[in-house]
């Protein structure tokens, strides 16, 4: 997908067979999403640091550390995304283990690409309904450009005081990314600071 296209979300993808990752890469790009592919979890887990995706794909027979073995790591650091384990060679007694362990489902491979997407964006629906209510933000104010919207899920967030990081863990964006939407909110309305931004857009959500 083109840098500057509109996406659904950035998923991560984690396994050591590059087939592996160019198809099911393949299948979340042409629905809309952007994707970026791990040959390890090492590679994974230094990403993470900076960057909370809406989804994370883990295989389960990697060389250095099993796909359980990075789900549990990332339960135990309280990961926010859901997170879906596939292998060729799945059975049962791995499959519950996955679960047990945090995985949102366990799908064997070869992955039909349809289906793992509609997997994945119910189980990232899913997540979202559970997240607290958010204030509806209007599409702009007068005299202004109208905003994106991403620029009104940020909006959202914002409004209910989350901090960059909060909101970028919660739309599986950056926190670099979350402060350039700012940025361009800001920008749009001509509010000086945060404060005068959230009443400037909150008034006009409540008249709208």
């Amino acid at each position: 997908m083109p840098r500057n296209a509109t996406s659904r979300g950035d998923i991560f993808v984690v396994d050591d067979e590059p087939l592996a990752r160019e198809n099911l890469s393949r299948a979340l790009v042409t629905a809309g999403y952007e994707v970026t592919c791990f040959a390890d979890g090492a590679a994974l887990l230094s990403q993470l640091r900076c960057q909370t995706p809406a989804c994370i794909f883990l295989e389960v027979q990697m060389p250095e550390r099993s796909g359980l073995e990075l789900l549990k790591r990332l339960r135990d650091d309280n990961c926010p995304a859901p997170i879906f384990v596939t292998s060729a060679e799945g059975d049962i007694a791995t499959a519950v283990e996955a679960v047990r362990s945090g995985a949102v489902d366990f799908i064997e491979k070869p992955l039909d690409g349809d289906d793992v997407v509609a997997r994945m964006e119910t189980a990232i629906e899913e997540l979202g309904q559970s997240a607290d209510e958010l204030p509806d933000i209007v599409t702009h104010l007068p005299g202004c450009e109208p905003f994106t919207r991403r620029e009104r899920e940020v909006l959202a967030r914002i409004a209910v005081g989350e901090t960059n990081k909060e909101a970028a863990r919660k739309l599986g964006l950056s926190s670099r990314t979350i402060e350039g939407y700012r940025a361009s909110i800001m920008r749009k309305v001509g509010a000086r600071n945060a404060a005068e931004l959230l009443r400037r857009v909150l008034s006009q959500s409540r008249t709208a």
